[in-house]
């Protein structure tokens, strides 16, 4: 099969697009043949830093398509269902191997490009929101990073459920395209100051809730945007930047910090069927699965680099 793979970390430029050996089929498992791979910004960080489980190694958490083995021990799912699946990599090809426990099935008629984008990105958004950012009804929700796939994610999931949505993104176009998902308050940060932004808008009492997949030095800036008893869910450094923070407003507060990892519970029953749940109500149109751009396969560096560049609204995809 083809694949896009590299053989050392680095900017975009190491991904290289060849022939590779197909993926075996776990008992426990199935292998899919993509048809399209959302790419995350977790797989842009593995291929900067992570480690090489492979070599040459295939980066990528999402893919969905259509299953083409089945593992010997694997009862719920069977030859040409579509699915959308996630893996600690392997997405970047035409053929992806993936535990029968991490693919979901695709209801009839929902394009299995919009499905790819939903485990991983709105999993995460909810958990961030709900099993750890404990939203209610009425309250405030700051999202930084609001054009990423999970930014777009919490935006819709924060406004369904009654919140006031504030978003940070790097330009005025960016926050413009996130108004029709529910975007109540938009801060570009490249000219305005995020704290003081906030603070303007609650009438300095602050946001109940941040959503920060960021990190570095926007970590500091969501814990300073805190209201009393205000939650923050850090969910990413894609910023980059090491995590030196000061926490010493928290205390004060009665302010909490939680990580979340949607990786650390993707096998249990209640993230499982979270997924399925958040799939189907994308495929009943409740949902709005925002694809910024689509590349070839044969271009992933050509796509790394694009959604380097912080012009993506949403996803981006590769297509074998």
């Amino acid at each position: 099969m083809k694949a896009a793979v590299y053989y050392e970390n680095g900017d975009p430029g190491v991904l290289r697009y060849e022939d590779v050996a197909d993926p075996a089929c776990h008992p426990k498992g199935v292998v899919i043949k993509v048809e399209a791979a959302s790419i995350e910004g977790g797989d842009t960080l593995n291929r900067w830093r992570g480690a090489l489980a492979t070599r040459p190694h295939i980066v990528g958490y999402q893919a969905a398509g259509e299953v083409v083995a089945v593992g010997s021990e694997v009862t719920n799912l069977r030859l040409g269902q579509k699915v959308a699946t996630t893996g600690a990599f392997g997405s970047h090809a035409e053929l992806r191997a993936v535990a029968a426990r991490t693919a979901w099935p695709i209801p009839d008629g929902f394009d299995p490009k919009l499905a790819s984008v939903i485990p991983v990105t709105f999993g995460t958004a909810d958990d961030c929101l709900f099993e750890f950012g404990r939203l209610r009804a009425g309250e405030t929700v700051l999202v930084q990073a609001g054009a990423s796939g999970v930014g777009v994610a919490a935006i819709q999931l924060a406004k369904r459920a009654g919140a006031t949505v504030i978003a940070t993104a790097s330009s005025d176009e960016r926050l413009e395209r996130l108004k029709p998902l529910g975007l109540d308050h938009g801060i570009n940060y490249r000219t305005e100051d995020v704290v003081q932004t906030v603070m303007r808008l609650t009438d300095n009492k602050g946001v109940n809730l941040v959503v920060d997949s960021v990190g570095g030095s926007t970590l500091q800036g969501s814990i300073l945007s805190l209201a009393y008893r205000g939650r923050v869910s850090m969910v990413g450094a894609a910023g980059r930047e090491p995590m030196q923070v000061d926490v010493s407003t928290m205390m004060g507060g009665n302010r909490s910090l939680s990580g979340v990892f949607l990786g650390a519970e993707i096998a249990t029953d209640r993230v499982h069927n979270n997924i399925q749940r958040l799939i189907d109500e994308a495929a009943r149109g409740e949902l709005q699965v925002v694809i910024d751009r689509t590349f070839p396969l044969s271009a992933a560096a050509e796509a790394h680099a694009y959604i380097e560049s912080r012009q993506a609204v949403g996803r981006v995809l590769l297509i074998p």
